[in-house]
């Protein structure tokens, strides 16, 4: 079951979470100094926490119910850090000059897309084992 489709989604999140946080900045300060998620301890851990629960979550797949249930919280992660974002970007715009967003903002949001489509597909199968198991 490690090869169904929902897998290959949960490694995405692990490989937005865990590797492209340090190719894409965040933002860039009005100094220019570019600001990655390795810069600051919060974001690197909220990033990190999603990665390895994303591969964590791939391996438990013989227990779809509480693969169900850690894609939910990974997704909790991902909201987390995107709150964290707007907050920054919005609340904070006196005390920390932001003047240009980069593209690593938008990675909590390709990865609770991702994450909401495994879901779907881990919930699709498991309507399927339980269809099967009526006709027994």
């Amino acid at each position: 079951m490690i090869q169904r489709i929902q897998t290959v989604y949960m490694l995405l999140v692990a490989a937005i979470s865990g590797g492209l946080t340090f190719i894409f900045s965040l933002y860039t300060l009005a100094d220019g100094t570019i600001v990655f998620a390795k810069d600051d301890l919060l974001l690197l851990g909220l990033f990190m926490a999603s990665a390895v629960l994303a591969l964590i979550t791939i391996f438990m797949f013989k227990n779809r119910k509480l693969q169900f249930v850690l894609n939910r919280f990974n997704n909790i992660f991902n909201l987390i850090l995107l709150g964290v974002f707007v907050y920054r970007m919005l609340n904070l715009s006196g005390e920390m000059e932001i003047s240009e967003k980069g593209i690593g903002i938008i990675l909590p949001i390709i990865s609770i897309v991702l994450l909401v489509l495994a879901n779907r597909a881990i919930k699709k199968d498991e309507d399927l084992v339980k269809s099967v198991d009526r006709l027994r």
